[in-house]
């Protein structure tokens, strides 16, 4: 997604020597969201992303409950969409990661990596990343049969035997997805009913080389040669144990909002950044939306939801 607004990290620091107007922490929708309705209330947004921008949209294959489509779209596509549409208005972005933030200062101070920059607000649109299972050897073989994202790494297992790990809407649709190039395909979950909304159900049942797996976790996993060779889960209501040779294993247990950087520097609800309705956080000039926020629903269409309202009340609080 690089074009004219991209400042290399070179230029970063040089390119924003004076203080910004609001200062976007994270491009995914929240983020690009805000970084727009910011420029087109009359102030300067930069974001700050360590990645490219979209966030887990941009690794999405098929998004079907955004506004607007019909027939649905490719998250990328939707999310070079966003990107495109900020720049338009004269949004600028940074691709360095913030490490730290000192919120009390004014102007407030924003760390990275490669250098610091002044803001007189601050947007806290991080998301979160997928929650992993805890178990050993889950961090050695990640990349060597453990992801996080099927529609990034599902292509590398055709025909092969894998598991997937989860029973909400994520889980679920990579079920699906996986079906199609698989094998086969064990759906691992711990309860004894999925938590994926109803429209997904009916599709899994169509999937003949999916089984599921009720009331089971995984405990161990097993390598050969450097390489996820099998998993060991455990039936919690029956007290069994057995092992499924499977090539790899798709984790979607949930996610963990990216709030590491902020070292306590906002007050947190369930381990997510509190703030009210308006994205007014524990501190005056900082805002905070999208997944990263405490609230009830993690949608795209809730992050550019917050992106909007939270826009508008820096531009509020820049004009006060």
């Amino acid at each position: 997604m690089e074009n004219e607004n991209h400042i290399p990290e070179s230029q970063a620091s040089k390119a924003c020597t004076d203080v910004i107007d609001v200062a976007v922490i994270g491009a995914g929708p929240a983020g690009m969201t805000a970084a727009l309705y910011v420029e087109r209330a009359g102030f300067d947004a930069v974001m700050f992303e360590r990645i490219a921008p979209g966030g887990q949209l941009a690794t999405t294959e098929h998004v079907e409950n955004y506004p607007g489509f019909p027939d649905g779209t490719s998250g990328f596509d939707l999310a070079f969409a966003m990107k495109q549409q900020a720049d338009n208005f004269g949004a600028k972005t940074v691709n360095e990661e913030v490490v730290a933030v000192d919120v009390t200062s004014t102007p407030k101070k924003i760390t990275t990596a490669f250098g610091s920059y002044e803001a007189s607000c601050i947007i806290v649109a991080t998301g979160a990343r997928p929650r992993k299972l805890g178990v050993p050897l889950e961090d050695e073989l990640a990349g060597k049969g453990v992801s996080y994202c099927a529609t990034c790494d599902g292509n590398f297992f055709r025909g092969k035997t894998v598991a997937v790990v989860g029973g909400g809407n994520t889980a679920v649709a990579d079920a699906i997805f996986l079906a199609r190039l698989c094998e086969k395909v064990y759906l691992v979950h711990r309860r004894d009913r999925l938590r994926a909304t109803a429209v997904y159900h009916k599709r899994l049942e169509a999937c003949e080389n999916v089984e599921i797996l009720w009331n089971t976790q995984v405990r161990r996993l097993f390598a050969d040669s450097g390489k996820l060779a099998g998993i060991e889960v455990e039936n919690t209501a029956e007290h069994s144990a057995q092992k499924l040779p499977c090539e790899g294993v798709f984790v979607a247990v949930g996610n963990e909002p990216n709030v590491e950087f902020l070292q306590g520097a906002l007050e947190l609800e369930g381990g997510y950044v509190k703030a009210d309705e308006t994205g007014k956080t524990s501190a005056a000039g900082v805002f905070a939306a999208g997944d990263v926020r405490a609230k009830m629903l993690r949608q795209i269409t809730t992050a550019v939801a917050d992106g909007s309202v939270a826009a508008e009340s820096a531009a509020e609080f820049l004009t006060l």
